[in-house]
């Protein structure tokens, strides 16, 4: 617990610090992707972020909900990037199905765009070719540290809410196995639950009422000492507010951030100064958990994982561009994410003859 209070404390400076960067023009352009505010806001924020950085810099576009419907939309929208001389570099995050196929075109049409691709919905060893950079939680150490959280919190069970589309999927197949495997070990007992699949005819409505409505009829069942883990970024804001409803445990979300559904779960209003303030968000969301009864059965991660990989994403793409980094150095990796963001992430490669890493952080428990 003192690790992660020195943790938290080293945020709140160094996000105080990151938060004040000016304004600056760039050389070139950078063509920037990330879902809506339905799909992922922190993410969309963190573009609008980078936009106010480098105004008239960066371009950004939003893919549509209903993507796996609309690749042909996500794959014409990450080539037209590429139609302009200016764009330098790509940033997509998420890299959602139809990403690949774009960048193998781009590739094709340009060999002067730095590419970066944050969460990659489709398997490493696809995607990692046509990319200079590909980021992504790390699934396979996450399925033990999610294990492992949730009994430090008092589980005694682990519902794991996922559907067919999400675990074809190589890393959360493997994340979810290796949940399985620690699980056994601390004598905890893995749930699959089933849920629509957001992409499905209900779409993310037929989903978040799914979510809503089981959790509480699952802590009837096995009782409040179960800890919900989803596959979907729409499934965790009823997620939050069910299992606080219900009094059950709630480790951590599928990408990792106290923006991530904590916000309108707990009718946290985010006012323009405050908007990616990371400190404000955690003391918000402590005081309500403490509000609600709930303290010690409430946590994420101390990094808005994809926030960080949008801001990251971008600064890298420069650096590379200006600067020469090697984006294949994983150590320098790291310190320019650090450097940019001023989150500490411990980053491994996935893939021994590619830049596809995997990246974890640390815990709060509020």
């Amino acid at each position: 617990m003192k690790k992660r209070l020195c943790i938290l404390l080293a945020l709140v400076l160094v996000f105080g610090l990151v938060g004040a960067a000016q304004a600056a023009s760039l050389p070139f352009k950078i063509g920037l992707i990330t879902g809506t505010v339905s799909q992922g806001e922190e993410e969309y924020q963190a573009a609008v972020k980078m936009a106010a950085r480098y105004p008239d810099s960066i371009i950004h576009v939003t893919y549509p909900d209903n993507f796996m419907q609309e690749q042909e939309t996500v794959i014409g929208q990450i080539v037209q990037f590429a139609m302009d001389p200016q764009i330098k570099a790509i940033v997509v995050c998420q890299a959602v199905p139809g990403s690949t196929a774009a960048f193998s075109t781009v590739r094709d049409m340009r060999d002067d765009i730095v590419i970066i691709a944050g969460v990659p919905h489709e398997d490493p060893a696809v995607v990692a070719p046509y990319v200079d950079l590909a980021m992504e939680t790390d699934q396979l150490r996450r399925g033990a540290s999610i294990a492992q959280l949730a009994a430090e919190m008092g589980a005694k069970k682990i519902l794991h809410y996922s559907f067919p589309r999400h675990m074809s999927m190589e890393l959360l197949a493997v994340r979810y196995q290796n949940m399985k495997d620690e699980a056994a070990k601390l004598g905890l007992e893995v749930i699959d639950v089933t849920a629509p699949d957001p992409m499905g005819d209900a779409g993310i409505p037929g989903t978040q009422q799914f979510i809503l409505e089981d959790i509480p009829r699952q802590a009837e069942i096995h009782g409040t000492d179960i800890a919900f883990f989803g596959t979907n970024c729409s499934m965790m804001e009823p997620a939050i507010r069910a299992s606080l409803d219900a009094g059950i445990i709630f480790p951590e979300q599928c990408c990792p951030s106290p923006f991530h559904g904590y916000p309108g779960a707990l009718g946290i209003e985010i006012d323009e100064e405050h908007k990616g303030d990371v400190p404000y968000i955690l003391d918000q969301i402590k005081a309500k958990v403490a509000e609600m009864g709930r303290s010690g059965r409430m946590a994420t991660w101390v990094a808005p994982i994809n926030m960080v990989f949008v801001e990251a994403g971008v600064e890298l793409a420069i650096k590379a561009i200006q600067e020469g980094l090697d984006l294949g150095d994983v150590a320098a990796v790291e310190e320019a994410v650090f450097d940019s963001t001023g989150v500490k992430l411990s980053m491994n490669r996935y893939l021994d003859d590619a830049n596809f890493y995997l990246v974890i952080a640390d815990s709060i428990i509020f």
